[in-house]
């Protein structure tokens, strides 16, 4: 229990209020992932089984509104009071829903920003690998979080297309074998390549 209290500890550090749905909503995750219960955020409640529906069937469901009431508390929690106040008895998906309907032209703007500060990226010649293909990944990862996903080959062809001129002959080589990296085999491979 001490573990899920020290975790906990991010939410409260970190308080939602109007610049930070992003990071809130990342730190909720992370939280609700370590007391696995996550997966309440994936939808709202289920309807009540009948009565007389099978044991199994309503000890899931028990099990659901229980899971979905600490993720609720553990939500409300970590909101502003006037938020608290508008949340209270909403379920966890809903309480989501919500905030991310109230925040979202917030991100909206970051996932702008982010998107062209990825577009627009290109590594200086010269410049080490490493770090520049780690902040590439980290843009995807953000873009990700935000709604974005883009496919593996896109992700790719982004780290790809931000070398420079210097690690043409690295590039033309991936294209003409024909390689399927995901992005950390990618690092990899182009750490070993610039040696």
């Amino acid at each position: 229990m001490s573990n899920n209290l020290s975790l906990r500890t991010i939410l409260t550090d970190c308080k939602l209020n109007d610049t930070n749905f992003l990071d809130w909503h990342r730190n909720v995750l992370l939280v609700l992932t370590h007391e696995k219960i996550e997966y309440v955020l994936d939808g709202p409640m289920p309807q009540e089984p009948e009565p007389n529906a099978p044991a199994a069937a309503r000890n899931a469901y028990k099990k659901h509104k229980d899971d979905n009431r600490e993720a609720s508390c553990i939500m409300v929690a970590s909101i502003t009071p006037q938020l608290q106040q508008q949340h209270m008895n909403m379920g966890a998906y809903d309480i989501v829903q919500r905030l991310r309907e109230l925040f979202e032209q917030q991100s909206k703007m970051v996932r702008y920003d982010t998107s062209k500060e990825l577009f627009r990226c290109k590594m200086a010649e010269g410049a080490p690998v490493a770090p520049h293909v780690l902040k590439i990944i980290g843009l995807i990862e953000k873009l990700a979080e935000l709604g974005f996903k883009m496919d593996q080959e896109l992700n790719v062809d982004l780290v790809l297309q931000s070398l420079p001129d210097s690690f043409s002959q690295f590039v033309m080589s991936y294209q003409m074998n024909n390689l399927q990296h995901t992005l950390p085999q990618l690092f990899n491979v182009q750490k070993t390549a610039e040696k």
